[in-house]
């Protein structure tokens, strides 16, 4: 693994120190506003308008890329993420902070579609399992490691922002000094959601669930915890528990995944993680059994995604994976863009549950849709499915390191 790493190690350094400057602005941003005194609804509000920015910048970002270079798209999308870092300690007003977050969403967008594509070019063809699992260690290990640094404000409420737009600015320097050329420019090409409904209903409708309730969690859990009386540094702990949850637990049950019925494991997973999100919605204080349900939610939620992936490319010619990534992308992107504000009219109505309660009837629905495909459908034999592979949530660029598909595929709109 470690010669496969060794052409792209300045690439997930980037990664790391990106994802730990940006990785846990969410919830920086969800416990400033709660403690100022803004309403659920606006916190959801403002949590939307990040995923917004990354439907937006996701559909506008590889034309960026394609005009002025890997590098010099990478470095604009960098330096404007770390600018709008910045202006939060200008104004704490939530309109303000939503525009805010509409830019971050679309600046973090421009940027993995620069950083999946140069690491999909830099890959060699044998080695893309192995630069794919170097890419996720370094993505989600950065976004863990930054909640730890909620605490850091002190007497100084600034002092988060300038240290996530130190980090984040640092970003630019492996990138830039790199000595391996920046790809070529690729050409978009569409898929339609309708072909991809058609082709694999539970894995479309899945990945649409998961971003409801990702989005729901990133955007409102941290509001969530501290409503149970959690101090800083525990609400930091959570968040990192159940990011760590969801990276132990997506290859066991992916490799669970290639010997049974895929649709056996993602219908147990969405009906496991209905239940978990009712106990925690029902839990009322902190603990070790609220940080083992954290654990256990994030392990099964973030394995949802890349389950539904693997379904859909079970059911598609091995032409079509690559382009039916992007609209599957896309999917999970605008169910997280409406998670938020859905959750966050549960808490007003439901109290401080609301949330976990709303991610609940989220993975029951999908759990319903799931027994009825299975009822309504017969399996893919085990001889045709593709080897599971974990997959981020975020451009359809970084299933182009997965072995399985075809490497002269076009890509299907740059979506995060």
């Amino acid at each position: 693994m470690f010669l496969a790493i060794q052409p792209v190690r300045s690439l997930l350094l980037s990664i790391f120190m990106l994802m730990s400057g940006s990785g846990f602005l969410a919830t920086l941003i969800s416990l400033r506003l709660e403690r100022a005194g803004s309403g659920t609804m606006a916190i959801g509000m403002v949590a939307t308008a990040y995923f917004g920015g990354l439907v937006l910048g996701s559909l506008r970002a590889g034309g960026v890329v394609r005009q002025v270079g890997h590098i010099r798209a990478f470095a604009a999308f960098v330096a404007l993420l770390s600018a709008s870092t910045l202006a939060y300690a200008l104004l704490a007003h939530p309109l303000f902070w939503s525009m805010l977050r509409l830019i971050d969403g679309v600046c973090v967008a421009g940027v993995f579609v620069c950083l999946e594509s140069w690491l999909n070019d830099r890959a060699e063809p044998h080695m893309r399992g192995s630069v794919l699992a170097a890419y996720m260690v370094a993505l989600y290990s950065g976004q863990a490691v930054g909640q730890l640094l909620l605490g850091a404000a002190g007497a100084y409420p600034a002092v988060p922002f300038q240290i996530a737009s130190i980090l984040i600015s640092l970003a630019i320097i492996p990138l830039c000094l790199t000595r391996s050329s920046a790809p070529a420019p690729v050409e978009a090409s569409a898929f339609s959601i309708r072909s991809l409904l058609a082709a694999s209903p539970l894995g479309t409708i899945g990945a649409l669930a998961t971003g409801l309730m990702l989005g729901a969690f990133y955007g409102l859990a941290a509001v969530h915890v501290r409503r149970l009386g959690l101090e800083l540094a525990e609400t930091a702990r959570f968040m990192m528990i159940v990011i760590l949850g969801g990276v132990a637990l997506q290859w066991p049950l992916g490799r669970l995944s290639d010997r049974y019925d895929r649709r056996v494991v993602i219908i147990i997973s969405f009906a496991v993680v209905a239940l978990v999100s009712l106990a925690l919605a029902l839990t009322a204080s902190g603990g070790f059994g609220l940080l083992a349900l954290g654990a256990l939610f994030g392990g099964l939620s973030f394995a949802l995604y890349p389950l539904c992936v693997a379904h859909c490319n079970d059911r598609l010619l091995e032409s079509e994976r690559v382009t039916a990534s992007g609209r599957l992308v896309l999917l999970y992107s605008v169910g997280a863009a409406f998670g938020p504000v859905c959750a966050a009219g549960f808490m007003t109505v439901a109290g401080t549950g609301g949330l976990f309660l709303f991610i609940a009837i989220c993975a029951g629905l999908a759990l319903l849709l799931g027994l009825w495909r299975q009822r309504a459908s017969d399996p893919v034999p085990s001889a045709e499915q593709q080897d599971f592979q974990i997959m981020p949530r975020t451009t359809p660029m970084a299933s182009l390191l997965d072995p399985n598909v075809s490497d002269d595929e076009p890509i299907a709109g740059q979506m995060r």
